[in-house]
């Protein structure tokens, strides 16, 4: 007997699927049945949805509650579209998009209809994803243009390190004992070097 599954996604760990998971109790899916990934949609290569798509067979139904669950990438949910409807023969609900029913419609006419929808729905889908990296990499210039800095900020120089620079100026320790004693690899000392000798003084902390 064909069986239903339901395909649930969220892009981080931290986002919530009740209400994906709530819309797949509704239709009457055995939680057995409700694969969820924890990840990105940029392309398929996710766990849970490859355990998916070997445990479906011919004429099961896939469940899903927007196409942008099902992936953000416009030419490989065309793609996995393919597989799932035409190499594996399965059906899939989209949830929000009535007209995304391959049970309804299974001939030419109807075939043809879902392709145009899906295919206009997919491109809004990776649009939104674009416009959304662009939002983001132009709130990042316009914050760094304020001055704003990104990433973990500099650790500071540890007490000994005056000390152990003057040390290694006066060639009383070598660069590797100065960096062993401050801490810090080779590169890192004589990154702090340089910069603590930038201020104009050695005799002023950075």
């Amino acid at each position: 007997m064909p069986k239903i599954y339901g395909y649930v996604r969220v892009s981080s760990r931290d986002q919530n699927e009740d209400r994906q998971m709530a819309a797949m109790y509704e239709r009457g899916i055995p939680k057995e049945n409700i694969y969820l990934d924890k990840q990105s949609g940029k392309d398929f290569n996710r766990p849970m949805y490859q355990c998916l798509i070997r445990k479906m067979k011919e004429d099961d139904l896939l469940y899903i509650k927007s196409i942008d669950r099902l992936g953000r990438n416009y030419e490989e949910i065309l793609e996995q579209w393919k597989v799932l409807t035409r190499m594996k023969k399965i059906d899939i609900c989209v949830l929000d998009m009535p007209l995304l029913d391959t049970r309804r419609g299974k001939d030419l006419m109807g075939t043809f209809l879902s392709d145009i929808v899906l295919s206009l729905l997919s491109y809004v889908a990776e649009n939104e994803r674009n416009n959304i990296r662009q939002r983001q990499a132009e709130g990042i210039a316009v914050a760094k243009a304020k001055g704003t800095r990104f990433g973990r900020p500099p650790r500071g120089l540890p007490e000994n390190f005056h000390e152990a620079y003057l040390q290694w100026r006066a060639k009383e320790l070598s660069v590797n004992e100065a960096a062993r004693i401050c801490g810090m690899c080779r590169s890192t000392f004589y990154d702090r070097a340089r910069k603590y000798e930038g201020t104009g003084t050695a005799g002023i902390k950075i």
